[in-house]
């Protein structure tokens, strides 16, 4: 009796999600200065450990997110070059989320290269979501804050969101009404980079984010190489972080200052 009871309130909370993002898209499509919210209901599977909703609007912290934002906004793809703990991730996850909440777009794909960063994690279990869902999860923790938890499992579950390895969007393109960020893009290589890029479709928007000196692999980044060859062409933006920008904490700031002494 338990069991068709919580999947009966599952049914409807599936349906009461669909029904409101359909709602958004509508209104969006009648005056895209529209802005929907969508109230995510309360799942009784939530914890205390689970991300609370943020009802606040995305303000940046310093004028070098707000010069971010503004790029993404006013660009169709978007570098954020920098250190940790300056909000490059925050910020774009945040932005892909309000766009998905007001009807801006219909899907939000996130993509990084499957690097692990000097260590080998080994087998994982699962099927191909589950192992890369532990590529994906501050991103997940950022779109739990931004739309609720409840909303973004119902999203994931019926591709709304979609999180894969860049090696899989080799075939793709993204079209009109998708949101496409890829993170950690200093561990791609030329290739890769070239591969992505040449999946940008008209009127969709795309972030790419990165910290050129953290790459893990060998040979020149696909992040470098793409900053210095796309750095004029119109309606790309590419921005730079500095330290003085990191925001996460001033020990970060003080880590980073010790271990890279020479880079000013």
């Amino acid at each position: 009796m338990a069991k068709r009871s919580q999947a009966r309130h599952k049914h409807y909370d599936d349906q009461y999600a669909d029904k409101k993002l359909k709602k958004a898209a509508r209104k969006a499509r009648r005056n895209q200065s529209n802005v929907v919210e969508l109230n995510a209901r309360y799942n009784p599977t939530d914890t205390a450990y689970s991300t609370q909703r943020s009802n606040q609007p995305l303000k940046a912290r310093t004028p070098a997110q707000q010069t971010y934002i503004n790029a993404i906004n006013n660009n169709a793809l978007t570098f954020g070059i920098g250190p940790a703990g300056t909000g490059k991730s925050y910020c774009a996850g945040a932005l892909a989320a309000r766009a998905l909440e007001s009807g801006e777009v219909e899907r939000i794909i996130i993509t990084r290269p499957a690097v692990e960063a000097g260590e080998s994690l080994g087998f994982l279990p699962g099927a191909l979501d589950e192992k890369f869902a532990v590529y994906i999860d501050a991103f997940r923790d950022i779109l739990n804050e931004r739309l609720g938890s409840g909303t973004v499992d119902y999203c994931l579950r019926h591709g709304r969101i979609v999180a894969a390895p860049l090696a899989y969007m080799r075939g793709k393109t993204f079209d009109h009404r998708t949101f496409v960020i890829l993170d950690e893009a200093q561990n791609t290589t030329i290739e890769q980079m070239k591969m992505f890029l040449t999946r940008i479709g008209e009127e969709c928007k795309v972030v790419i984010n990165g910290d050129i000196r953290q790459s893990d692999i060998r040979g020149k980044s696909g992040l470098a190489d793409a900053v210095e060859r796309l750095g004029g062409v119109n309606n790309v933006y590419i921005h730079e972080f500095e330290r003085a920008d990191i925001v996460r904490s001033g020990l970060v700031r003080e880590i980073i200052d010790l271990y890279e002494p020479d880079d000013e």
